[in-house]
């Protein structure tokens, strides 16, 4: 009797939860096969970086600008990630700013506390490293989203574009984001349903039905990030700061609209710098997605050149008069200005406890940095998340499952 084909694995977003999923299932021996899909142009999510073909030498970490590690034990991948020079460890001043324009250098918030580390030559470098961990046999596809999800007779996914073309089918679903689990698509987007609860609405899955519940009731921050690049002069006040990144506590947040700065010195001279806006000020422009939406542009959601202008002034003209005493007069301008904005940058507690990350009866589960734990919100929680999910996909697997591993 032939044995049945191995069972298939469907992982939606390629951040590192998702990239650090596929890693990590590699590495506990599973051998059936498994895809990404992600809507951006290649793994990394919010810890990705924005580089060019027409420029080689530009790369600027538009999101996470470095991780952090506070508890033991660490991810079990975070060692291979190291030994493979994927991210290294990261040491350069921070600083805080306090009220209007008071400086306390070597001041760190949540984001500068543990053992710090980065991606070598960029951030995205951690989910191309848990790409490589992972194998060539991953199949990653990038620049494509995922809009429904439909469950067939037989208990399969299927993955479906905006359209309703079929993209492809799975034995299980993996959701290492929110959005198709959580109302704010409905918000944003004007979706009439969550894609999720629509596809199990009649399977009757309770720990499903809770861990749905549970989602929806998450609050996330967003984010409205400003990317500059300077060249030449320009960019010579921002290498010669004695520090590569700025917090802004409540107060200063509140008068700037502003979160975190990060300074990048590149190769060749010039200088990146990524304001992170306040989540009050993403909050007031959440319909300002920025030409460089994947998302908008797959679902064709109108871009407001005009709207993108004003909340780049608006960010540029903060950042330049609140580090004015030591970056002097600036123009944001001549920095080739760039929008990125993720409307939920950073979950809230409570998060989704672990008990309802794994749904054996739907064939559904969740990682990503909203899972309740250490590292909630950050990247930390990510690999966590990750590697606990890989441990438990596995354990649910019947013992003579071809794509379970043998155990010694």
């Amino acid at each position: 009797m032939p044995r049945p084909a191995p069972e298939t694995i469907a992982v939606i977003g390629a951040g590192v939860s998702g990239c650090a999923l596929a890693a990590q299932m590699r590495r506990l021996g599973h051998r059936g096969p498994l895809s990404l899909w992600e809507t951006g142009r290649g793994a990394g999510g919010r810890a990705g970086t924005r580089r060019s073909r027409q420029d080689p030498l530009l790369a600027v970490d538009h999101g996470a600008p470095l991780l952090n590690i506070t508890a033991e034990p660490a991810p079990e991948l975070l060692e291979p990630l190291l030994a493979g020079g994927w991210i290294e460890p990261w040491s350069e001043p921070v600083a805080m700013l306090e009220g209007e324009s008071r400086l306390n250098i070597g001041r760190p918030d949540a984001l500068g506390i543990g053992r710090l580390y980065r991606g070598r030559a960029g951030m995205d470098q951690l989910s191309q490293g848990l790409l490589q961990l992972a194998g060539r046999d991953v199949h990653g596809h990038f620049g494509v989203l995922v809009r429904h999800l439909e469950r067939t007779p037989a208990g399969r996914w299927q993955l479906r574009d905006a359209a309703g073309q079929l993209l492809a089918e799975a034995d299980w679903l993996v959701l290492s984001g929110t959005l198709l689990a959580h109302p704010r698509s409905r918000l944003i987007f004007g979706w009439p349903e969550v894609p999720l609860e629509r596809a199990t609405r009649h399977l009757q899955d309770l720990q499903l039905a809770h861990a749905l519940t549970t989602i929806a009731g998450i609050r996330f921050e967003a984010r409205t990030n400003l990317l500059l690049v300077f060249a030449g002069e320009a960019a010579m006040p921002w290498r010669a700061l004695p520090f590569r990144l700025v917090n802004f506590d409540a107060a200063a947040q509140q008068r700037w609209g502003l979160r975190r700065i990060s300074i990048q010195p590149l190769e060749d001279g010039r200088c990146a710098v990524v304001a992170h806006s306040s989540h009050a000020f993403a909050a007031d422009h959440l319909d300002v997605y920025g030409v460089g939406s994947a998302v908008a542009r797959q679902l064709q959601l109108p871009l407001e050149e005009g709207r993108e202008a004003e909340v780049i002034t608006a960010l540029g003209d903060a950042l330049v008069q609140c580090l004015a005493p030591w970056i002097g007069g600036v123009d944001p301008e001549q920095a080739e200005p760039r929008l990125m904005r993720w409307a939920a940058a950073f979950p809230l507690p409570p998060g989704l406890p672990p008990s309802l990350t794994l749904c054996p009866s739907s064939r559904v589960g969740f990682c990503g940095d909203y899972i309740d734990g250490v590292g909630f919100a950050r990247i930390e929680g990510a690999l966590h998340s990750a590697e606990q999910l890989a441990a438990d996909l596995l354990a649910a697997a019947p013992s003579d499952a071809p794509w379970r591993p043998a155990r010694s």
